[in-house]
């Protein structure tokens, strides 16, 4: 019997060696099927547990690790490496708290062990970046809870947890593809586990994927019916759809008002939706706009691209608010932005549209002197001229002050000047067109207001106000 259990012995030795080499040689697989073979050999044997559960650790096999580790220390209390082994796989799974005491252990056997006294130091920095993050998630300071995160995992490699926290956070500040890639990492290796279930889900809430959002969150509360976190989620998306939904259906069928009132309460659900808010606001700026509250729908798409400044719907119906309100500097900002991320035909004829706006604003605007529409019959443009001609001209005014003399002759020239451009039809083609007047002779510094007054108004001889009363004026021929 001794023999048998000396040639045990010697060959779980012989094993052990064997490991040995393939571990030096960083061929870790076989290095654990020997020590493997070593512990069948010799069950009670402390180091060949420890020597497994490193090789496990560079094989990134924490968990498998740490019940090796915990048995050789089970095996021989004084043994210091299983100590140090358990406290650093404790350590790589999250739980600072265990390494701490395992690491604490490994000093009171040898107190002068450095390696003992490093881990010790990232245990507690470890348990320090965890409560500066809780705190920080409360003050929703997500940044600096994926800083904390990212030290922690230096630290904690392995930890599930940590990662989706940070993964959550990114989620948060709007970081959806690095925090799909951490959770989906996740859920390759345990497709059960509620919490990245439900960062998914999060992931694609905040992308107005609500539809498959839900889908998560059933999913991640199946896993975990108490997972208050998705709960509250999956109530959100519901209602932020539903809501949504309901509005569409209120501006298709006209129903402006109600379309209004919906997307209103749509977007107290969640503020922190910034994708479906900045639709949601489009959407009522829409409304608006068929309300004819053109700077109330104005505001409402400056808000959904403050949300989401990549949003082209968004700054092109600002961009048509702008050029019905003959805002047009603000116009073409908006339609350059829209042509420089979208260079089709249309965008770029919307941009020379504004860019002609634009250009034909900075002239004098002869509808506005005359006071007619820009869709004004010929017949209108004279009756206008008549009734302006008449309240500015100059002898109407020749008991004024020479200030409003001045001004009143100004306005009878601009009156003259306008006539001049817009009862001519190939002049107010050119205008209309926003062609330069002074193109083909047509300067306009060179026609004389009472040459039109009196061309129009006509008679052989000429014409003169006189007074019939206090502040009453009559014209008549001679």
């Amino acid at each position: 019997m001794w023999k048998l259990l000396r040639g045990r012995s010697r060959e779980a030795e012989s094993f052990k060696e064997q490991g040995n080499a393939y571990y030096a040689k960083k061929d870790y697989n076989e290095a654990y099927n020997y020590y493997t073979k070593a512990i069948d050999m010799c069950p009670k044997n402390a180091s060949y547990y420890g020597n497994r559960a490193a090789t496990l650790m560079m094989l990134g096999r924490f968990r498998e690790a740490l019940g090796d580790a915990q048995q050789s220390v089970r095996l021989d209390d004084s043994f210091v490496r299983g100590h140090l082994r358990e406290g650093k796989c404790h350590l790589s799974l999250g739980n600072a708290m265990a390494a701490c005491r395992s690491f604490q252990r490994a000093l009171e056997l040898d107190h002068k062990n450095a390696q003992a006294q490093q881990e010790f130091k990232n245990a507690n920095a470890v348990i320090e970046y965890e409560k500066i993050a809780e705190t920080d998630f409360e003050k929703r300071d997500f940044r600096k809870v994926v800083f904390c995160m990212d030290r922690a995992l230096e630290f904690a490699p392995a930890c599930h947890r940590f990662r989706i926290l940070k993964a959550e956070c990114l989620a948060m500040l709007g970081r959806h593809p690095e925090a799909q890639s951490v959770v989906s990492d996740i859920l390759r290796m345990d497709s059960t586990n509620a919490d990245a279930l439900y960062v998914r889900g999060l992931c694609l809430y905040y992308e107005d994927c609500i539809e498959k959002a839900v889908q998560f969150f059933v999913q991640a509360l199946r896993m975990a019916p108490d997972h208050e976190k998705a709960c509250a989620a999956c109530r959100n998306a519901k209602a932020l759809k539903a809501k949504k939904e309901d509005g569409n259906k209120a501006f298709k069928e006209g129903n402006y008002k109600l379309a209004y009132e919906l997307y209103t309460e749509a977007l107290e659900i969640d503020p922190n939706n910034i994708k479906t808010n900045a639709k949601l606001y489009c959407n009522r700026g829409t409304v608006n706009s068929k309300l004819r509250k053109l700077d109330d729908a104005i505001e409402d798409c400056t808000n959904a691209v403050k949300l989401d400044d990549t949003y082209i719907k968004a700054y092109l119906r600002r961009a048509q608010c702008y050029m019905d309100t003959e805002q047009y500097e603000e116009a073409v900002r908006d339609y350059e932005k829209v042509y420089q991320t979208e260079k089709t035909k249309e965008h770029k004829q919307l941009l020379k549209n504004a860019q002609l706006e634009l250009k034909k604003s900075k002239r004098k605007d002869y509808y506005k002197i005359l006071g007619v529409d820009k869709n004004a019959s010929e017949d209108e443009i004279k009756k206008a001229y008549r009734k302006r001609a008449l309240m500015h001209h100059p002898d109407r005014h020749s008991g004024a002050s020479a200030e409003v003399q001045k001004e009143e002759e100004k306005k009878f020239k601009e009156v003259g000047e306008a006539f001049t451009i817009l009862s001519d039809p190939k002049k107010k083609t050119r205008y209309d067109s926003g062609q330069d007047l002074d193109e083909e002779g047509m300067n306009m510094g060179d026609f004389d207001a009472n040459n039109i007054f009196k061309a129009f108004f006509g008679g052989p001889g000429g014409f003169s106000f006189e007074a019939s009363g206090p502040g009453n004026f009559f014209f008549q021929f001679g």
